[in-house]
């Protein structure tokens, strides 16, 4: 599975919890970077945080027999972060998402908004 088609199938996890504001960030073209893709999105409370981060988990596993490499933020639920290598997910508490502004840090990226709610 490419990360391409992998970034989709993260995005339909996020998209069965009701995430909201999905991102899919292409930094394959910035020089210096450790992944290819970045999805983000924003969740309203820290259980549709930890809530998004299953149903991603278990989509990408349904389709690619994946775990991530390494994940970190369960416990805390406001900023979830899943490495899946050649593409990370990042799960925000709204204003923990505003308060990095990670999209910002990252401005030579293309950026693909998701529609959704």
């Amino acid at each position: 599975m490419t990360a391409e088609e992998l970034s989709n199938v993260i995005v339909k996890g996020m998209e069965d919890k009701k995430a909201s504001d999905i991102v899919v960030m292409d930094l394959r073209d910035i020089n210096s970077t450790m992944t290819d893709f970045f999805v983000i999105c924003s969740g309203t409370s820290d259980t549709q945080i930890e809530g998004i981060s299953n149903a991603v988990e278990e989509e990408v596993y349904k389709s690619n027999k994946e775990k991530p490499w390494k994940s970190e933020g369960k416990n805390n639920r406001q900023w979830v972060l899943m490495d899946y290598v050649n593409v990370v997910v990042h799960i925000f508490l709204k204003e923990k998402r505003e308060f990095y502004q990670l999209e910002d840090l990252w401005g030579d990226a293309k950026v693909t908004k998701i529609n959704n709610q």
